[in-house]
């Protein structure tokens, strides 16, 4: 007897033909969490828990503060808002400090815009911009069941030199 709660998902077929390394999430690379005070959440991740901080830094153009700490294959980012008008700082001032987005490494990320936009997701960056860590973009929670996804082009992809990193890291 088949369960009641299973679905037939059917096929996709213009997702099916595009080659699988454009279809293809690679890893978590990071899970942000808003805070609403930097060093203090520091005291926890980094004090209690133990996990190192890789990079503390002010995003200026985003009006935020960020740290990265590192944990296995991927990282907590902690956001911090600069200025009471931005969406972190809105998001923060509704919510409460807590889980803001998730973000996925891809390998080409102008690619998987394109065609996460032809299966109908809505697409707050419709091509790269720059991100602390790399090309970044975001895709509204509208399509994505309320949360927040951020994409980031793996090292040496496509869109780190047009934007002006080295194939290493940022410039």
């Amino acid at each position: 007897m088949a369960s009641r709660y299973a679905l037939r998902v059917p096929s996709r077929q213009p997702v099916d033909r595009l080659p699988a390394h454009v279809r293809a999430l690679g890893r978590i690379h990071h899970v942000a969490v808003v805070v609403a005070d930097l060093e203090r959440a520091l005291g926890f991740w980094r004090d209690i828990l133990g996990l190192p901080v890789e990079l503390v830094l002010p995003i200026e153009h985003d009006r935020v503060t960020i740290g990265f700490l590192p944990v296995g294959e991927s990282k907590i980012e902690l956001v911090q808002p600069t200025d009471d008008t931005t969406g972190v700082a809105r998001f923060l001032a509704a919510k409460g400090e807590g889980f803001h987005h998730v973000c996925f490494e891809v390998p080409d990320l102008a690619a998987a815009l394109t065609r996460l936009g032809l299966d109908g997701i809505e697409l707050i960056d419709s091509a790269p911009r720059r991100g602390a860590e790399g090309p970044v973009a975001f895709l509204h929670p509208r399509s994505c069941h309320g949360v927040l996804v951020e994409l980031i082009e793996a090292p040496g992809g496509p869109a780190w030199s047009a934007l002006g990193y080295r194939s290493t890291g940022p410039t």
